[in-house]
């Protein structure tokens, strides 16, 4: 098991109030702070993210934050191996490492491995990706659905970063990838992990989602998108799957209304939400401070100090 101390992390869902607690933990037993999280990852998606601002990150060194070319995918296989470098860093610099942000999967793959699959083959990766365009966003799915049905259930027709990567193992092993991921597994955590999990009633969450939507437009969300437009960011590119952000697109151009675009983005950010309690409550170890719009520090401190 990897380090001297255990990890700082802390989980919960979008606007649950983790980025606050992850630098006052930061501040008080002498961390920094690596990302958590899929699509903070990539450089100009920062607004509708909920990426760290610039007040945060003067508290408190972070770690994966806009690190990623939002033009090319980003794959969880890349984010452990970035992010066990920066553990491994701050744990020969002797600062503590908190690690924050709402992506399960990442939490997971990080404490305990993946499954890494062949290399990338860019050629094979293009012509899927070419004979995707041609016929509609449901032909690789179609395929996938015939030679891995397993991932297929699993993976939406509109992921085609992760659709793409499922055939791509499939032609390089002649193996479906859900096969291997079962018969890989998961091992023990890598890293010892003191686990806090934020949370709050359904309603509260669902009001403060809104306020958070509302925060983002003031703040300039949508001139971040136009710049994303104007700079020939493509569509198509995983980054555009973050929440919120192809509705803002639509609503720069005209397609849709303010009050539609944030009616939409806030009805599929609680989606969003319920699925990350899901997966977190699956999470073992975690304890649970639920809280009605302030996360309760001082009970959040001295359990981390009693864990030390």
């Amino acid at each position: 098991m990897i380090g001297a101390r255990p990890l700082l992390v802390v989980l919960g869902t979008t606007a649950s109030g983790k980025s606050e607690i992850a630098v006052r933990l930061a501040e008080r037993f002498g961390g920094e702070i690596v990302g958590c999280d899929s699509m903070q990852v990539y450089r100009g998606f920062v607004l509708g993210t909920g990426a760290p601002g610039p007040e945060l990150r003067a508290r408190a060194p972070h770690h994966l934050i806009g690190v990623a070319d939002p033009a090319a995918d980003f794959s969880l296989g890349e984010y452990v191996r970035l992010a066990a470098a920066s553990l491994a860093a701050l744990e020969a610099a002797g600062r503590r490492a908190i690690v924050a942000g709402g992506t399960g999967l990442y939490l997971r793959g990080l404490l305990r491995g993946v499954f890494e699959g062949p290399r990338r083959d860019e050629a094979l990766r293009a012509r899927l990706v070419e004979a995707g365009d041609e016929h509609g966003a449901g032909y690789l799915h179609a395929m996938l659905r015939r030679v891995d049905p397993a991932s297929a259930r699993r993976l939406p027709p509109r992921d085609r970063q992760r659709i793409v990567r499922a055939l791509e193992v499939f032609f390089a092993t002649r193996r479906p990838m859900s096969e291997q991921i079962a018969s890989h597994g998961f091992r023990e955590e890598r890293w010892r992990a003191v686990k806090i999990g934020l949370t709050m009633p359904r309603a509260l969450l669902s009001e403060r989602i809104e306020q958070r939507i509302e925060r983002f437009f003031e703040a300039g969300w949508e001139d971040e998108v136009r710049g994303l437009l104007a700079s020939g960011l493509p569509e198509t590119a995983n980054a555009w799957k973050a929440l919120g952000y192809r509705e803002v697109a639509r609503l720069v151009r005209g397609e849709i209304g303010r009050e539609e675009g944030g009616q939409s983005i806030a009805r599929e950010t609680r989606k969003y939400a319920k699925r990350q309690m899901t997966w977190f409550r699956r999470e073992p170890g975690v304890v649970w401070f639920e809280h009605g719009g302030t996360p309760p520090w001082n009970a959040i401190e001295a359990f981390v100090g009693e864990a030390r």
